[in-house]
């Protein structure tokens, strides 16, 4: 598109970070080990800009008749904050007040689809530099059409709180849009310094708060559309089962129902109520094919270093010979764990006149588009998802099956149709983080500082195999990224370490969750780093600190280490002791002292330090509430939370049996600090959980002596 090329309002091409992304496509052959594990340190610290559509033939922005500038974002809400840090990038480089954006997620109808998602802690760090040019380059769009209708230069006018001004006239941003229908596409202007930005670094209070606190219909349960029905769909209690028949003859006659739904896998009840679809659905009587009652002992027998798809995936030096007398060996584990977020997953779905429309919580509004598109056999244009907030997602809302039955659902009734899985069905079909083992290996050098450190890794998939990453990239990537989330070692100032995964496809269902193997790879790092020190007499901050470099990513994670080792006390006191532990994630490297105590057999944390460099903090009071956030999900993951099975079913499945952390298990003192070594943001979300399990466990093992390694933390 050349720049005196005309363009309609509604299809412009912003140039800049979203231009064309390039891709490298690298053969098995060619992609070597070598160069695998160059590639895969790479990726642990890159920054994927955003490369979705929506960069030609769509407009991001709204400009509304009172003046207020609306927002289609390609990331959708889940809690993280991130519409707020997106509305004071928009405010900043837009001239605008921020009370006058407003930030919605993106339709599919939009055109504007994310490839990667929302995930990974990359909302705000990927479109960091493609949406603060989006803005400036609207802002500068819009007075260029000034201009022309002031008839003074454009190089005379200046913005401010959504006017435009110069040569002695005034015109507000809806005033000039007003009847617009060709816009002049002006270059990329340059960005201000973050210097010179307004809200940006500032505590900015959420934009969702009032919705949320006054308890608005913004969540995909709140979903309603007009003559609804509601469905259920029956699924297997046991692991690997499969559908081979149902009698539905009782079911089809119970009061209410509209449709029995009867697909090649499943069978689904529609009934003009939630409750009538369910008594139906409890009358049916399904013969499942179950081959095998799976027990926590086949999957553990499955799951071990040693066993499954062997990758190396960091190297430096020989490897640490198990059967040298010097070298000290230890085995860790980490249980299953569900998901368990408040709001159940489900769609309201209208399937009419050849078109689709489908309201949903969702991480991946494309995937779910492609896949209802495929399901139903409509072109992709003719299905429209609109997500909604998300009430928890943490890698959840990638699996979206239940909008494509509720969409065939309503395609077979003709109205619409509202399909939630039950708490129980939740538990038990969950995509869940899958169990891990660990050897950890290790030896001092003569100085008694670490002379070589090993990891050896298992797990099931975790990226691989998922919506996003096809079983596929495995044979090119030879490892599961996901799995490998905080498994490489982070002290390269060691004369010789390795990290090895051993990947292995479990029977049930195993995909993201929060930090991905960052929480479980991290726990046994550092708790084994930890013995160490304590076998070499040394302080645990000063051991970790003799293997740090002192350059690039090194020196930020020798920052934290040190900010945070400045509260650090290494023996117990007055029936208290202080853990320390550290991790990098995604870029994002971050420390926490926890400490702890014991209270009834039980382990009591009181008090928690984070030390964080995320970079440029948009909104630093919301980092602070995504460290508060991990550090206790984290507390939930490494001290409460376990998944398991029984005769063949996976078990809990229901809140309390499952546990996890309460307001009474959370420390009363969580301390954030926050350090900006970069001028970029980096993930926020996920990084703050790496550390936390660690940091307890190290706390324990000063006030008992007793080294914990198995997840959750149990006294002996």
């Amino acid at each position: 598109m050349t720049e005196k090329k005309k363009v309609s309002r509604r299809k412009f091409l912003i140039r800049g970070g979203l231009g064309t992304i390039g891709v490298l496509a690298v053969g098995t052959y060619v992609f070597r080990n070598p160069l695998r594990r160059m590639g895969l340190e790479m990726a642990e610290t890159m920054i994927p800009p955003y490369s979705g559509s929506g960069t030609e033939a769509n407009l991001w922005f709204e400009i509304t008749k009172e003046n207020k500038v609306v927002l289609h974002s390609p990331k959708v809400e889940m809690g993280q904050g991130s519409f707020t840090s997106f509305a004071q990038m928009v405010a900043d480089e837009l001239d605008v007040n921020l009370d006058q954006v407003q930030v919605i997620g993106a339709a599919t109808a939009t055109g504007i689809v994310d490839a990667l998602s929302t995930g990974g802690s990359l909302s705000v760090a990927s479109l960091w530099l493609p949406l603060r040019e989006m803005a400036a380059t609207v802002r500068e769009m819009l007075k260029g059409e000034a201009a022309k209708q002031m008839g003074v230069d454009a190089s005379s006018l200046s913005t401010k709180d959504g006017t435009i001004e110069g040569g002695g006239k005034s015109m507000t941003y809806a005033e000039v849009a007003a009847g617009v229908t060709e816009w002049k596409l002006p270059k990329t202007p340059e960005l201000r310094p973050v210097k010179d930005y307004k809200y940006i670094g500032q505590p900015i209070k959420r934009v969702d708060l009032e919705a949320k606190v006054f308890g608005d219909p913004i969540f995909g349960m709140d979903a309603e559309m007009p003559d609804m029905l509601h469905a259920c769909v029956i699924r297997p209690e046991h692991v690997g089962a499969t559908f081979k028949s149902a009698d539905t003859s009782k079911a089809e006659s119970m009061p209410g129902v509209v449709k029995i739904v009867q697909k090649e896998d499943w069978v689904g009840v529609v009934a003009e109520t939630y409750a009538q679809a369910q008594a139906a659905k409890m009358t049916i009587k399904v013969d499942w094919d179950v081959p095998k009652q799976w027990t926590e002992e086949d999957i553990r027998g499955l799951l071990q270093v040693g066993k499954g798809n062997k990758m190396v995936t960091q190297k430096k030096g020989g490897a640490v010979d198990p059967a040298d007398e010097d070298v000290v060996s230890m085995e860790f584990k980490s249980p299953i764990g569900a998901h368990a977020q408040i709001e159940p997953n489900g769609a309201v779905a209208l399937v009419k006149d050849g078109s689709a429309t489908i309201i949903l919580s969702t991480q991946v509004i494309g995937v779910t588009q492609k896949q209802v598109s495929e399901a139903l056999g409509l072109p992709l244009d003719k299905v429209n998802v609109i997500p909604t907030y998300l009430g928890g997602g943490f890698g959840r809302r990638l699996n979206t099956v239940h909008a494509v039955q509720a969409a065939q659902m309503s395609q077979e009734v003709g109205k619409p149709v509202k399909y939630f899985f039950t708490r129980k069905e939740e538990f038990q079909h969950d995509t869940f983080r899958p169990p891990t083992h660990h050897i950890m290996r290790g030896k001092l050098g003569a100085d008694g500082y670490l002379d070589s450190l090993e990891h050896h890794y298992a797990s099931g998939d975790v990226a691989i195999n998922s919506v996003i990453m096809p079983a596929a990239l495995h044979s090119i990537l030879g490892t599961d990224v996901g799995a490998m989330r905080g498994g490489n070692i982070m002290y390269r100032g060691t004369p010789k370490y390795r990290a090895v995964q051993w990947h292995t496809t479990l029977p049930f269902a195993t995909s993201w969750w929060r930090s991905l193997g960052l929480l479980a790879n991290t726990f046994a790092i550092e708790s084994f780093v930890d013995e160490m020190a304590i076998k070499a007499g040394k302080n645990p901050v000063e051991f970790r600190l003799a293997s740090i470099g002192d350059e690039g990513a090194d020196k930020r994670l020798k920052a934290v280490i040190e900010k945070a080792g400045e509260s650090y006390r290494d023996e117990a006191s007055n029936g208290r002791a202080m853990g320390f532990a550290a991790s990098v994630d995604a870029g994002a490297p971050c420390a926490h002292v926890a400490e702890v105590s014991i209270e009834n057999k039980e382990i009591k944390v009181h008090k928690v330090l984070c030390v964080f460099d995320c970079g440029i903090a948009v909104n630093p009071d919301q980092v602070r509430a995504q460290c508060e956030g991990s550090i206790v999900m984290g507390m939930s993951g490494a001290m409460h939370e376990k998944m398991t099975l029984k005769d063949g079913q996976l078990y809990p499945t229901i809140y309390g049996p499952y546990n996890m952390t309460l307001l009474r298990h959370a420390p009363k003192d969580v301390e954030v600090i926050l350090i900006q070594g970069d001028d970029k943001p980096y993930p926020v979300g996920e990084p703050p959980m790496g550390p936390i399990g660690a940091a307890i466990a190290n706390a324990v093992r000063r006030l008992t002596g007793e080294r914990l390694t198995d997840l959750p933390l149990r006294l002996s």
